[in-house]
């Protein structure tokens, strides 16, 4: 049943047996069955800080995110305010006009951006802002080809969908073999390869592989792939949207590498989770068609001004030197406890991946990482599976968790990996689950 004053109950869904089978009918049967033949019957409800209620009332700690999308936590207060004193104010604004909040939210971005960049393009989605960069790196090269990584993932619109893993790019008849190229992650021979030819327009890389598990670069790979990019005349985009806005302990992971890029791509966590937003940070050498045609990209609700007061508040709460100290913190404490877990099960959860609080936790099992998140579940949190390498769990935490909350959160997964251990080897005795 739903719970009283609950979002089921006010958008008139009773149970979760009705919720299902009328989402299965209306919106998406395969995602909305996926979830429940995976044990995980979760539907959002109620959500405050890092935490989500089921419509049952069950608590979960979120680790997930939404991708980074709640890094400062689901409905911050600060952030709720600001929108709220906006709408006396703004709404979504009209994209065709300069706008007070898209100008204000531009220069509070570049002033805290990588060297070089000068001017700032709006979407509504991180997708929407990488097909906006790989059409400014065509126009800006006079080039087509773009190089990207294998099992890499930048978003599911009409270019960003080629660049990724090609289980989403064939289902769309989206793999061009001829004009997008795939090399693997960590191979400087193979990207060399690539762009040998000097007919790439640009280099898209995540800083560190979200949907692939977050594997980190080799010292030196970001920076040599860089170096490649200039000696072929070819852009260099980074991809920061599950990345920057604290993650690594630095405001854009890309700049603990040393690589300042032509074009830096921001989504997600810019939003605060109140309100769509993503953004392009480009250099003056990336520019021209903003002044050539200013209309050359149109987006109805990119950069709505709603959405600009909450990048800016949440801009403003990220970059605090208390909320840097604080990611540090949590890295050390999450991380430290992570590692001593790991040694009580050695053979079952065999690797940690960690750069500030982007983690990634590998399990010695084909489909390690859905074994854990199911146990996981069950005992209050909510991490999810890599979708490209079902051994590592996406593990997130928020970058304002309370001391409290990591120490809650540690002994929950040292009591899912241990359960889970047995679990796995169940699994491969032949056992059901």
């Amino acid at each position: 049943m739903a719970a009283a004053g609950s979002a089921a109950q006010m958008l008139g869904f009773s149970t979760k047996d009705d919720f299902f089978e009328r989402s299965k009918k209306s919106w998406n049967p395969g995602k909305t069955q996926f979830w429940v033949d995976n044990d995980i019957p979760l539907v959002i409800d109620r959500r405050e800080g890092y935490y989500l209620y089921d419509m049952s009332g069950k608590r979960l700690m979120d680790l997930h995110l939404n991708g980074g999308t709640y890094n400062i936590g689901h409905r911050h207060p600060e952030v709720v305010a600001a929108l709220t004193d906006a709408m006396d104010y703004l709404d979504i604004g009209n994209h065709h006009f300069a706008a007070l909040a898209r100008t204000a939210l531009a220069e509070a971005l570049l002033a805290g951006a990588p060297e070089g960049m000068t001017k700032v393009i709006y979407g509504s989605g991180g997708g929407e802002a990488v097909d906006i960069a790989l059409k400014t790196a065509r126009h800006t090269t006079k080039r087509r080809k773009i190089v990207s990584t294998i099992k890499a993932y930048h978003g599911h619109t009409g270019l960003a969908v080629a660049t990724g893993d090609q289980r989403f790019s064939e289902l769309f008849l989206a793999d061009q073999p001829h004009d997008f190229v795939q090399v693997p992650f960590n191979d400087l021979d193979a990207m060399e390869s690539a762009l040998r030819h000097g007919d790439v327009a640009a280099v898209i890389m995540e800083t560190i592989p979200a949907t692939f598990g977050f594997p980190l670069p080799d010292p030196g790979y970001l920076a040599s792939v860089k170096t490649l990019c200039e000696r072929h005349g070819t852009l260099y985009i980074a991809d920061e949207v599950q990345t920057g806005l604290m993650r690594t302990g630095e405001l854009w992971g890309i700049a603990k590498y040393g690589v300042a890029p032509d074009m830096m791509i921001i989504g997600k966590g810019l939003s605060g989770g109140m309100y769509p937003i993503s953004a392009v940070l480009i250099n003056e050498k990336s520019a021209g068609w903003l002044t050539e045609d200013g209309f050359g990209h149109i987006s109805s609700f990119g950069g709505s001004e709603l959405g600009c007061i909450a990048a800016l508040k949440t801009l403003e709460i990220v970059s605090r030197p208390e909320t840097r100290s604080m990611v540090h913190y949590i890295a050390d404490l999450i991380g430290t406890g992570l590692r001593d877990i790991q040694k009580q099960f050695p053979d079952w959860f065999t690797g940690i991946r960690q750069n500030g609080v982007v983690m990634g936790l590998e399990f010695n099992h084909p489909e390690g990482a859905k074994i854990v998140e199911r146990r996981l579940y069950e005992h209050g949190v909510w991490a999810i599976f890599s979708t490209l390498d079902l051994r590592v769990l996406q593990f997130k935490p928020g970058v304002l968790l309370t001391p409290r909350e990591c120490e809650e959160l540690l002994d929950r997964v040292n009591i899912a990996v241990r359960l889970s251990a047995h679990d796995a080897r169940a699994s491969r005795n032949g056992k059901a689950l």
